[in-house]
């Protein structure tokens, strides 16, 4: 790993030195996070449902009442179902005061919905009722939806509803009559039972398990994160280690050549001094990253950051970097409009330059960089004329170690930028130009580099 790779840690490295158990402590929480919102969707389904059950109840006992004529107590049966609906109501509302949905709460929805359901049977004819099936659907949503203990409870109240329904309700004044087939009415009620349990179970527990795995894609993302900052701070504590090492002899070096400037045998020669002066030029570049890297580390406060604008900011960053680079055409626009004020922040400022020379080492004869401002982000891209990025790289990109260089440690520049500019909230999204080379777009949203400009204050 380069010194230049090195300096591109975060300013906020002093946070993940911290031990790691802080770093275990937020991916739990945003675990927790991640599930909750899962569950917010698992309960807007069951409310969706809720409201399909309300319908086919409503149609199930006007058929029954008018069209089979078997006397049912309508009047507390639809009472119940009001209750149904105002439980449903209710859900909803709560769905859009508080989007953090727990297993409890998706329990008790499911016990509500059985209760619905044992009353309504309770009147309808009891066990012999061949809508009592539907104690299935409610255990299937449980198994899918609950955790173990929450399941098994689901599965032993229905079994008490069942047996409960069996004992103590009056059946209904319909013939069995099974040897008719299909013409038996308890035949028909079961078969439409029957359909209605699988089409309901083939829509929701689609859509659901489609919930559960985008939560699990949700948290395998999230604990690749937490993987990525731990190898930063493990690549932090040996740039802190590093550059505490390097200061000394780059010290010795600089007043060394300082001294060779002085003797007459390299004054006399204006080719010998020219590089003498090359080479302290290049120390001091060296000095100012180990610096940096420091200061990063939250381990030299000598310099404080600045205050300037976005277009100075930028325009200061390519001045150096093209004075300090071999770069043969470099091109540099800005497009931002309104400048902004914002602080001189080294990670930022190291970011840009990796990519910079990144594009470089692709492209070393022609190179440019873009400043344009999109809504509330200010977006750069860097765009070459290399060979572009290789499809598997495209696919890798931002992970570590994914370089074309061939050489031990390569490919943590990208790495370190993707993972700065998702610091402050930002991206960084790279493609292959159809005529050649490649482009990498960095977007950094205004809020977390800008400052709010200072009302002035009368006398």
């Amino acid at each position: 790993m380069s010194p230049q790779e090195m300096h591109t840690l975060p300013p906020s490295l002093q946070e993940a030195l911290r031990p790691h158990a802080a770093g275990a402590s937020a991916e739990t929480s945003a675990e927790r996070l991640n599930a909750a919102a899962a569950g917010l969707k698992n309960m807007q389904q069951l409310i969706q449902l809720r409201w399909i059950a309300v319908v086919g109840q409503v149609v199930t006992i006007l058929v029954v009442y008018f069209g089979f004529g078997i006397h049912l107590p309508l009047e507390h049966m639809m009472w119940a179902l009001g209750c149904l609906v105002a439980f449903n109501l209710v859900s909803m509302l709560r769905c859009r005061i508080d989007r953090d949905v727990s297993n409890t709460e998706l329990f008790v929805a499911l016990l509500v919905d059985v209760a619905v359901l044992t009353m309504q049977l309770y009147l309808s004819g009891g066990a012999t009722n061949p809508f009592v099936f539907l104690y299935l659907l409610q255990v299937i949503l449980g198994a899918v939806l609950l955790e173990p203990w929450s399941t098994w409870t689901m599965v032993g109240v229905t079994s008490l509803c069942f047996a409960g329904l069996a004992m103590f309700s009056l059946p209904l004044p319909l013939p069995l009559d099974l040897a008719r087939g299909l013409a038996s009415p308890y035949i028909q009620g079961t078969l439409i039972c029957f359909a209605l349990n699988a089409a309901l179970l083939a829509v929701f527990i689609k859509r659901i398990t489609r919930n559960l795995r985008a939560r699990d894609a949700r948290l395998a993302d999230l604990r690749q994160r937490a993987a990525e900052e731990e190898h930063i701070v493990r690549m932090g504590l040996l740039a802190s280690g590093a550059a505490h090492e390097l200061g000394t002899p780059l010290a010795t070096l600089s007043v060394i050549l300082g001294d060779w400037q002085h003797l007459p045998h390299f004054s006399s020669d204006p080719e010998l001094l020219a590089e003498v002066s090359e080479m302290q030029v290049q120390i001091e570049r060296c000095k100012s990253i180990v610096s940096g890297i420091l200061l990063s580390a939250g381990e030299a406060r000598g310099d404080s950051s600045a205050k300037t604008t976005v277009s100075e900011f930028l325009q200061e960053l390519v001045d150096e970097w093209r004075a300090t680079r071999p770069v043969v055409a470099f091109t540099y626009e800005n497009r931002f409009g309104d400048d902004v004020l914002m602080v001189d922040d080294s990670a930022i400022e190291q970011m840009i330059c990796n990519v910079l020379d990144n594009a470089l080492e692709a492209s070393p004869r022609w190179l440019r960089l873009d400043a344009e401002r999109e809504g509330d982000a200010l977006t750069l891209s860097v765009t070459d004329s290399g060979p572009g990025f290789a499809p598997g790289m495209l696919s890798q990109f931002g992970k570590p170690y994914q370089s074309t260089k061939g050489r031990p440690g390569a490919g943590l520049g990208l790495f370190l930028v993707v993972n700065v500019a998702r610091t402050i909230g930002g991206t960084v999204e790279a493609s292959n130009r159809p005529e050649g080379g490649a482009i990498v777009k960095i977007t950094l949203p205004l809020a977390a580099i800008a400052l709010e400009e200072e009302p002035a204050h009368g006398h």
